[in-house]
């Protein structure tokens, strides 16, 4: 369970080429207010290439916004 105050949250990072999501970090949101941009390798490309962060949770599985 998340501690109250915790300022690390989990994001999902996006293969620029592919456009998969495969891996998933966390990140203190005050040491790194920027995007995300990390070389991992791709399996369905066979070859390193950039991940940049996304949002974790994208598709039916988001909670829609109250008003």
């Amino acid at each position: 369970m998340a501690k109250k105050g915790d300022k690390r949250i989990i994001v999902g990072l996006l293969s620029e080429e592919s456009g998969e999501r495969i891996y998933y970090t966390t990140k203190n949101t005050m040491n790194t207010p920027d995007k995300l941009s990390l070389r991992k390798y791709s399996p369905k490309l066979r070859r390193h290439v950039v991940f940049t962060e996304t949002k974790k949770n994208l598709g039916r599985n988001e909670a829609p916004k109250r008003r």
